[in-house]
């Protein structure tokens, strides 16, 4: 039975944040009278996580996502609430949790601009204490999984965006930490380079068997690592579950893509859902979750068909689906 390594019970992060009139005369008020308003970044959230699990967390921008990691990482501390990783308290930062978590956000930086990837491995070699076997060892495993070998003594500022944030996977991971705070691994990279990033991180979960929680506004990054998800919105969590679970609940319906062997027109295929496109020989239709199956075969049996495609809805449009039903 795989052991719980995340325990998070009525967290809470609130901010002061400063409220300024507008022109001149709020700035003069301002001297005198400062008003102040509480945001509350994370209120209240409670969830556990066990060894080995990818966990994707999904929220809004503004949500609360980043500013949970980094309490989990003892980088901020809490306004209340509890919080244990590897049975350590984050907040205590003690060398022995250091050397075990990574927390890589993927618009933050942590390579030297004018050194070459390998000099800040090294250097990262030296604060994490790593035997100069296990560094070897683990450099070879990741540059080879990474495809990288070749780049490694180039200096960083020449390396494309997608070179650069397969070295910071590295670097980040060279110590190999048991748990693995990802906050947006894969923004601003291009389609192919999302894909390698989410195998290699799938492939990094099953060699080391750590545990993940993956924040992405890429809902392919989620679908393709995470089985449970938990969803934050305005600082509190709304879910925490199955991804597909949600996706049975809300996704109300599916799309039928059809190519006939026959010239058709929109007033055939009116009666069976609600058309999409229609281009001459090929038609879009959404259907009734529930109903997919049989009016696809309806549809069989009363024309010829060339090809079939039934889709769920995109995960993003469930995802909005769920907010829009908290915030009303």
């Amino acid at each position: 039975m795989k052991k719980n390594l995340i325990s998070v019970k009525n967290l809470s992060k609130h901010f002061k944040v400063y409220k300024k009139e507008p022109g001149l005369m709020g700035s003069f008020k301002s001297l005198f009278v400062r008003k102040y308003e509480t945001v509350k970044a994370v209120n209240d959230v409670s969830f556990e996580i066990n060894e080995g699990e990818i966990i994707g967390f999904i929220g809004q921008n503004g949500a609360g996502k980043t500013t949970t990691l980094k309490m989990l990482s003892g980088l901020l501390y809490p306004t209340k609430g509890e919080v244990s990783v590897l049975g350590f308290n984050p907040w205590d930062r003690k060398q022995e949790f250091q050397k075990q978590f990574a927390l890589i956000m993927g618009q933050k930086n942590q390579l030297w601009w004018d050194l070459p990837a390998l000099e800040s491995f090294m250097l990262n070699k030296a604060i994490y204490e790593i035997p100069d076997k296990q560094f070897e060892d683990t450099l070879e495993k990741l540059s080879t999984l990474l495809d990288v070998k070749d780049i490694l003594k180039i200096q960083v500022r020449k390396l494309s965006l997608g070179q650069r944030m397969k070295c910071e996977l590295i670097a980040a991971l060279l110590h190999n930490p048991k748990v693995l705070f990802l906050d947006e691994p894969t923004i601003g990279l291009d389609v192919v380079m999302q894909k390698t990033l989410r195998d290699f991180i799938k492939e990094y979960n099953k060699e080391f068997g750590a545990t993940i929680i993956l924040t992405s506004h890429y809902m392919d990054d989620v679908k393709e690592l995470c089985e449970r998800v938990i969803i934050i919105d305005h600082g509190t969590k709304v879910y925490d579950g199955l991804l597909d679970k949600i996706i049975k609940k809300y996704a109300r319906n599916k799309t039928l893509t059809l190519s006939f062997d026959e010239k058709i027109s929109k007033a055939d295929l009116n009666e069976y859902g609600t058309i999409k496109s229609f281009d001459e020989n090929q038609v879009t239709l959404l259907v009734k979750r529930s109903e997919a199956t049989k009016i696809a075969s309806k549809i069989l049996n009363k024309f010829k068909v060339n090809d079939l495609n039934i889709e769920e809805a995109p995960i993003e449009a469930i995802i909005r689906e769920i907010f829009s039903i908290q915030n009303k």
